[in-house]
């Protein structure tokens, strides 16, 4: 593994040695069934934290087709650790949108337990819908594989995977079990992020490590993403309802669905 250093971060968590690795909750969104048919490869890519890549990873990534990223983490993540190596690739947009102002936003109300999280991703669904519209529409329109990411790639990054897959048209079952698959990945993600991320929650009053021992205890659960689903369609008969709100469009969906190859 590489060990470098970015900018100092606007931020008052000293700028941590940064370990480059692999993401080891990453994939591709493609082969997932949805309404007219199957998502094509290639299309789009979810992740975990894609600022401490490796240059091979970077390299790798971009040869494959990347051409955007959507970074959905918060200002404080950002400051600490930069774009990173696919910072460098001068063919690789770079979209910044956040769907939490800092890391803590109503962690008071969150059981650290993951299987208790469906309350903290209707929150996040509801108080985020624009910035999930926007991302859309970036997905929508971007060249080339896009991949967005947060940091474990498990709750921002899946509640945006259920919404792409819920304007493609996928049902429930599949939502659901392309969420489960992080599950496979808890102890790699909770070691590759724990350098950067352990600092950060600390300054928030947060144990990091706490967190992925009450995740262990009780195993990952598909619960939060049932949890939202069965939320959304509460909500309305349309359960894209809070993002048409938010100015998700039938074009939009068009878009994504022609993009997606399903169209």
């Amino acid at each position: 593994m590489t060990t470098t250093a970015f900018d100092a971060p606007a931020t008052t968590i000293p700028a941590p040695a940064l370990t480059l690795s692999a993401p080891v909750n990453l994939r591709d969104l493609g082969g997932i069934p949805v309404a007219q048919g199957v998502i094509r490869p290639g299309f789009a890519i979810r992740a975990d934290d894609l600022s401490t890549v490796t240059e091979e990873v970077a390299d790798a990534l971009v040869g494959d087709g990347l051409r955007t990223v959507i970074d959905l983490r918060s200002a404080d993540e950002v400051a600490l650790t930069g774009r990173g190596p696919l910072g460098a690739r001068t063919t690789v947009n770079y979209h910044h949108v956040p769907f939490l102002t800092t890391v803590a936003d109503g962690a008071e109300e969150i059981d650290l337990a993951q299987p208790n999280f469906a309350g903290m991703y209707r929150r996040m669904f509801a108080g985020a819908a624009p910035q999930i519209v926007t991302a859309l529409a970036i997905i929508a329109h971007a060249p080339g594989a896009i991949a967005f990411h947060c940091a474990a790639g498990q709750d921002r990054t899946g509640v945006l995977a259920a919404s792409l897959l819920l304007a493609l048209g996928a049902d429930d079952a599949e939502i659901v079990a392309d969420y489960a698959r992080t599950g496979d990945n808890s102890a790699a993600i909770h070691e590759r992020l724990a350098p950067t991320m352990q600092p950060l929650m600390a300054k928030f009053g947060f144990d990091l490590d706490a967190a992925a021992r009450a995740a262990m205890a009780t195993g990952f659960s598909p619960a939060p993403m049932q949890g939202l689903l069965a939320w959304l369609g509460e909500q309305a008969e349309d359960r894209l309802a809070l993002l048409r709100a938010a100015g998700l469009s039938d074009a939009l969906i068009a878009r994504l669905r022609e993009r997606a190859g399903t169209a």
